[in-house]
């Protein structure tokens, strides 16, 4: 089997899954949510307490353990985002076969400089971030230690999961809002490809905070169903009312097809194809234009025509500008046959994370021959492109092929390219 591309770069494959979700933490949780099609989304009581903010609604991920290893030392510059992102790549490395799973010995090779890290998230623990601004405002330290700035900074999970495993190779932060787990794949994907790294850990992580609603409140682009939170958010929908934050983490393992085939990794897809660019217009006005372009880049990376791609995962977050900005792009990239939906529908939109989380399940979906619906949509907004969005009951569907779209605060697009595995 050929180990290059034919313009002589590395291929890369998928070895390795771990997430922490509001689906649940594997895929067999996380499919039985999606069948069941019924949303994450809850009211969040303690966003009660903040006076001005109209939200209440979030989705939190389901509750996790830990291994006894995660301890006071070695948690101790972790906040919620990074303890997170390192237990979802530890996850992802036993998957991968590089962490035994009883005794959590690693293979040398973790150590050896030949494995990097591509990660990102919005920003750091929003706690600790507030540890500073009392700070500013009071005038005092109290209560500043030694790890508040680690686990503050926008590169805390990709940091605390270099430290907690011994990598040292490569470290590539991605904090770029919604684009961050997935911008983290595609350039852990051409870390490999060229051949500067043999294994990268990629993905994102966010925690769900009430500072993070704040900043799309101010927007006014958080739905306010707080009442009827199993009705919202609505993706595509003529009644939708704006976006629900959700938590998560999610880490892909990526590594050079010919070395995962030398110690007879296990292999659950190819990644073919990445696109990014930027609208350079408005940080938070989308530009149908741009998005376009990031697909049509992913393709041309892919070396395939747009009649290949068998299903999209949308971006989709249910605010007006977004959707509509969104479908337009697809619909000139792709035409209207394409099988299109949005899983922010049941984890809300998880920032950091959604790349990675939402590349995973397109994935998993790909191999399941089954493609969940975007749920709570019942009847297109026409201003939305016609697309063929999956609704009720979700579809069954073969299709060799996947793309993943997300595009990010700052006019920060992406596009990722996924081909089914076959030995």
């Amino acid at each position: 089997m050929d180990t290059t591309t034919k313009n002589g770069r590395k291929r890369v494959v998928v070895t390795g899954f771990g997430a922490l979700s509001p689906l649940g933490h594997d895929w067999t949780s996380a499919q039985a949510a999606l069948r069941a099609a019924r949303n994450k989304v809850r009211v969040i009581e303690a966003w009660e307490d903040y006076e001005g903010l109209n939200t209440r609604l979030g989705v939190p991920a389901e509750p996790f353990d830990l291994p006894a290893h995660y301890n006071r030392k070695t948690m101790r510059s972790m906040g919620r985002v990074a303890l997170m992102a390192t237990r979802a790549s530890e996850l992802a490395l036993i998957d991968a076969g590089f962490i035994d799973p009883v005794d959590f010995k690693a293979d040398p090779l973790l150590q050896s400089g030949r494995v990097g890290i591509s990660y990102g998230s919005s920003a750091g623990t929003p706690s600790a971030i507030g540890d500073f601004g009392r700070m500013i405002t009071a005038k005092s330290t109290e209560g500043i230690t030694a790890n508040t700035y680690i686990k503050m900074m926008s590169h805390t999970a990709a940091v605390n999961i270099g430290v907690f495993f011994g990598l040292t190779g490569r470290i590539i932060t991605t904090s770029s809002a919604c684009t961050s787990g997935s911008q983290g794949i595609g350039y852990a994907y051409e870390a490999i490809q060229s051949g500067k790294q043999t294994v990268m850990l990629a993905g994102g992580a966010e925690e769900l905070d009430a500072t993070e609603a704040a900043v799309f409140d101010t927007l006014f682009a958080t739905s306010t169903k707080n009442d009827t939170p199993e009705r919202t958010p609505r993706p595509f929908d003529t009644a939708r009312d704006g976006l629900v934050l959700g938590e998560g983490a999610c880490t892909l393992v990526l590594e050079e097809l010919e070395h995962a085939q030398a110690r007879g990794a296990t292999i659950h897809a190819e990644l073919i194809g990445y696109g990014t660019n930027s609208d350079g217009s408005h940080v938070t006005h989308p530009k149908s234009e741009t998005m376009a372009q990031a697909m049509r880049l992913a393709l041309d990376d892919a070396d395939l025509p747009a009649s290949a791609i068998g299903y999209v995962n949308a971006h989709g977050t249910a605010t007006e500008q977004g959707d509509i900005a969104e479908s337009v792009a697809t619909l000139a990239v792709l035409g209207e046959r394409v099988p299109i939906s949005s899983l922010k529908s049941y984890i809300g939109h998880t920032l950091g994370a959604c790349g990675a989380l939402e590349a995973w399940l397109s994935i998993e979906m790909m191999r399941a021959d089954w493609f969940a619906p975007t749920i709570n949509l019942t009847q297109v907004d026409p201003r939305c492109a016609a697309l063929d969005y999956i609704t009720e009951g979700g579809r069954a569907l073969q299709t060799d092929i996947v793309m993943s779209n997300n595009f990010a605060f700052g006019g920060i697009n992406t596009s990722l390219i996924f081909r089914r595995w076959r030995n």
